[in-house]
């Protein structure tokens, strides 16, 4: 019982873990909390359900309930999220940049942005739920006394490769460097010469791709709905900072954590109080490391 519980807690965090990754960028790279982001998540799913309404979830491959068909769709859903992050920027945040906007503004813009993204969603697919395919698959015994559908490996699997392309290029290319430095010090990076609108754009972009591709993997156990990416917004945000603002290993360590204390706590306290758990961990973690756990003091 406690395996299988911390196997479905590993599963919620690992998506979390991926929209947290985002919300931490912004939060150190952009300077503000946009509550948008979880609308992203929402629309990376959908995006991708436009393109399995044409084509179909494809013949399922070996253990899975889909095909080629839908991991194109993901792809396609990341990069066309990431393009409309960056066109909300563009419309929204960058002009109230230009005029010296306070960031409690950007904050109230965010929450602006977020309803008409929501609304839009509705308006086009409705208030019901979609599902990207019906098939049905049997769980697997992955370790005694613990079951996982091939499709939560899957989700498993390509988290854990994403994240660890991500370490890659923050650590190693120009523009991941980049994108640390000015996470540290803007106004050194700036002196450095680098770009940083462009930087911002990538941010924006990379950010978008990341949230979509949460979205999907949150639509595909089990199903699509407009206020999906909504109800993971706080958990998104619990996670960034139980980490560690800015920290990638953060992000995936308070995910994780979210993920886990969410499913536990259903072992020893009504399921009711189940979202409250991340933030009584958030609490406990703040009071002995106000930085969060991989952050640093400033």
């Amino acid at each position: 019982m406690l395996g299988q519980t911390i196997a479905d807690g590993i599963l919620t965090g690992a998506i979390v873990a991926l929209g947290a990754i985002g919300v931490s960028f912004g939060l150190q790279i952009l300077r503000f909390a946009n509550f948008a982001h979880s609308e992203l998540l929402t629309w990376g799913a959908y995006l991708a359900l436009v393109f399995v309404s044409f084509f179909g979830p494809g013949t399922p491959t070996g253990p899975f309930t889909f095909g080629w068909q839908l991991v194109a769709a993901m792809l396609l859903a990341g990069g066309l999220t990431g393009l409309l992050a960056w066109l909300v920027d563009l419309l929204v945040f960058r002009p109230l940049r230009a005029r010296g906007a306070p960031r409690l503004s950007l904050v109230f813009a965010a929450f602006g942005a977020a309803l008409i993204l929501r609304h839009v969603i509705v308006l086009i697919w409705g208030h019901g739920t979609h599902a990207y395919t019906r098939e049905l698959q049997i769980a697997v015994e992955v370790l005694p006394d613990v079951r996982m559908l091939p499709d939560q490996l899957f989700i498993l699997g390509v988290t854990v490769v994403t994240v660890a392309a991500l370490h890659l290029y923050l650590t190693y290319s120009r523009t991941g460097m980049a994108m640390r430095a000015m996470a540290e010090n803007p106004a050194l990076t700036r002196a450095c010469g680098v770009e940083v609108e462009g930087l911002v754009r990538w941010t924006w972009i990379l950010s978008g791709a990341l949230a979509a591709m949460a979205g999907v993997f949150l639509g595909l156990t089990p199903q699509l709905h407009p206020e999906m990416g909504a109800s993971l917004l706080l958990a998104l945000f619990a996670a960034a900072i139980l980490g560690g603002v800015g920290s990638l290993p953060g992000a995936v360590v308070g995910g994780l954590l979210v993920g886990l204390s969410e499913n536990v706590s259903t072992l020893f306290v009504s399921t009711g109080y189940k979202t409250a758990m991340p933030f009584v961990l958030l609490l406990l973690v703040l009071f002995f490391r106000p930085q969060g756990l991989f952050g640093r003091k400033s």
